[in-house]
């Protein structure tokens, strides 16, 4: 009589973000896809524009606590992001996120939002190179001004963590 085998889960082990990653996002430059899903399974994705590693094993952003996504972090605390940008990066991460400031030093109605990696994987196709990345620009000088002091802040909370 055959014996079921048992599949053994391997143990969690911490990755590192990818150098050329780690690169990008020290430019401050970068929009990211972020990927959550609500308590009924349903997906929703939000580009961020804020957002700053945090050593080489997650990120920093800030987001409005209004917007369907936070709510959905805070709900289930998985999440997913997209990184493509020029230099063929393609990235899909997976992480687990977590509010480590409400509000924000910077502006009342956003959080800051840690994402800690838990596994990464390279989205690179041997057919075509990701050649460009998606650029944003501010709608105006305030609004330039308020996103430079959220990456300031960023890099500042990612400097104390």
């Amino acid at each position: 009589m055959e014996q079921a085998v048992k599949k053994v889960k391997k143990p969690y082990t911490r990755k590192k973000l990818p150098e050329n990653l780690l690169a990008l996002l020290h430019e401050g430059k970068t929009v990211v896809v972020l990927a959550t899903f609500n308590d009924q399974g349903e997906p929703h994705q939000m580009p961020l524009s804020c957002i700053y590693p945090a050593g080489k094993e997650g990120f920093l952003t800030a987001i409005q606590p209004e917007h369907m996504s936070y709510n959905n972090l805070v709900w289930q605390k998985k999440v997913s992001l997209c990184f493509l940008a020029e230099g063929n990066i393609a990235y899909t991460i997976l992480g687990r996120a977590g509010v480590v400031r409400a509000p924000s030093k910077t502006h009342p109605l956003m959080n800051i939002v840690r994402i800690d990696l838990i596994d990464f994987k390279s989205n690179v196709n041997v057919l075509q190179t990701v050649e460009s990345r998606v650029a944003t620009r501010p709608t105006s000088a305030e609004a330039d001004d308020l996103l430079s002091a959220i990456m300031r802040e960023l890099k500042e909370l990612a400097s104390e963590l």
